[in-house]
């Protein structure tokens, strides 16, 4: 049974259609056994690549394919990196579900152009940093 409902699918083959400008690939990591939401989640990535010729997936098994988690910086799953013409380092972890849904459609647009959306006064800002930041946003289903 498909995760994106037709109507839903129909959708997003418009936006991505009008919005996509490049290449994007979500690169997926997960393991067989005893991972929450690892089906699901790629299934996700699975049935977002079959909306756009720009969207394509690629799956690795976490433990398996471990030279390919540590290259993508991944030490946890189920993961997806969204990559576009280089990788920005987008990631998620765990399924991006509910509205995590639309903020992973908005990091696939976004991945594509190789824009931020970002004002230049804060990408100004973020060019004056010279010590290395590690972001976090945390989210639960409510």
């Amino acid at each position: 049974m498909p995760l994106i409902a037709d109507k839903d699918r129909e959708q997003l083959q418009k936006i991505f259609a009008e919005n996509l400008t490049a290449p994007v690939k979500l690169v997926m990591f997960t393991q067989e056994f005893e991972c929450d939401f690892c089906a699901e989640t790629r299934q996700l990535v699975e049935e977002l690549a079959a909306t756009s010729d720009l969207v394509q997936a690629e799956v690795y098994d976490f433990v398996a394919d471990k030279a390919v988690a540590e290259s993508y910086g991944v030490d946890k799953i189920p993961a997806i990196a969204v990559v576009g013409e280089r990788d920005y380092g987008v990631r998620f972890y765990g399924i991006p579900s509910g509205y995590e849904f639309s903020t992973l459609i908005e990091d696939i647009i976004n991945v594509s152009r190789g824009e931020s959306g970002l004002s230049e006064a804060t990408v100004a800002a973020v060019a004056d940093i010279h010590t290395p930041v590690h972001l976090q946003v945390f989210v639960t289903p409510t």
